[in-house]
């Protein structure tokens, strides 16, 4: 029965391993079940122990499969001392909901001016938002004017929906820096979409992406209500199916994009998918992960039922070296919570970007 079980862990262990280099566009719930690798993490340290006290020579199976999965440990909890002022370019995401978030009966107009409060002190160099409300008929909600001009940032914003003269719904950059180009490299016309811009920072020139990738499209008083889930299970698994075959499409529309960019790329955003995924680790053969590289603790990034989920994040490319990053879980008021880096950009990088000038 031990060498049953030992063997049948570890080959499953293998299948799942793997799985994450499958794109969900050939195998539609590969990534539902990689949601179970850190279970089988668990279970293997078990084994492995177990079977080293009893002195079996099936203790290698266990431990092959932890060597293997060793990769999955960096992607779901970091280690490290908090750095001393941290010193860079400055890069804050956050899915902001619309500025209406709400829980416990608190008005939504409250929630909405003191999350535009946080987000006018925060000092970040560029801010990049998802699920972005505009509103130029109500001062209070003129959030282009009060994050951006008022505070002397340029921006670049990108209507999913709505009337720019009115109301509107959609994806920013603000920066500091000048931004020098702008562009949308994916127009869903729902809720999602990617944008970018070229943002001249001193004698250097950065390509930076704001990608909120497909939603997983399930109802918030569901996501707020286990009950609701199990209630709806049929209707959930099929739009976390469908979530992950779009978010399979729209990643080779992105890294397609940034493959052809002419500067250093950081992207950050809300990718709708967990470090245990197709679209996480395609990205992570390409890029650093900012949580990995400088973060501590899980980090994770959603602020509802299922808490335990990290689907916001920020990936660089390898010539720009990383000197923090944070989740700020204290800022509680929108379903996500913000995440934030600081970046130095190296002499190459710099070199580099004098040379596409000239």
């Amino acid at each position: 029965m031990v060498r049953f079980i030992t063997s049948f862990f570890f080959l499953v262990s293998l299948g799942l391993f793997f799985s994450v280099y499958i794109s969900p566009e050939y195998f539609p719930y590969v990534g539902l079940i990689t949601l179970t690798i850190p279970l089988l993490l668990v279970i293997n340290a078990f084994l492995f122990f177990a079977l080293l006290f009893s002195k079996r020579k099936l203790v290698i199976l266990p431990l092959i499969a932890l060597i293997l999965g060793w990769k999955f440990v960096g992607v779901t909890v970091q280690v490290r001392p908090v750095p001393e002022n941290p010193e860079g370019l400055s890069v804050l995401s956050y899915n902001v909901h619309m500025f209406s978030y709400s829980r416990n009966g608190e008005d939504r107009s409250t929630v909405g001016q003191n999350l535009i409060k946080w987000l006018k002190e925060n000092p970040s160099d560029i801010k990049c938002f998802q699920e972005f409300y505009q509103d130029v008929t109500t001062p209070s909600r003129n959030t282009i004017k009060q994050l951006g001009t008022e505070e002397g940032y340029h921006y670049s914003y990108q209507i999913i929906q709505g009337n720019p003269r009115r109301r509107s719904f959609g994806m920013v950059i603000f920066s500091r820096y000048p931004i020098v180009n702008e562009g949308v490299v994916l127009d869903s016309r729902s809720t999602n979409g990617i944008i970018f811009a070229d943002i001249k920072v001193e004698k250097d020139t950065i390509r930076i992406y704001n990608a909120h990738l497909e939603s997983m499209n399930i109802p918030s008083e569901q996501l707020n209500n286990l009950d609701g889930i199990k209630d709806n299970y049929k209707k959930t698994l099929g739009r976390l199916k469908r979530g992950q075959v779009a978010r399979a499409s729209q990643l080779e529309v992105l890294l397609e994009h940034m493959e052809n960019s002419p500067y250093e790329n950081i992207l950050v955003g809300d990718f709708n998918d967990v470090p245990y995924s197709y679209t996480y680790f395609t990205l992570r053969s390409k890029m650093n992960n900012a949580f990995e590289k400088a973060g501590r603790g899980f980090g994770f990034t959603y602020n509802k039922v299922l808490f335990f989920l990290r689907i916001d994040n920020i990936f660089y490319d390898e010539n720009i070296d990383i000197q923090h990053f944070k989740t700020h879980r204290e800022v509680d008021y929108s379903d996500h919570y913000p995440i934030s880096a600081v970046f130095k950009l190296n002499q190459s990088q710099a070199q580099d970007n004098q040379g596409l000038e000239d």
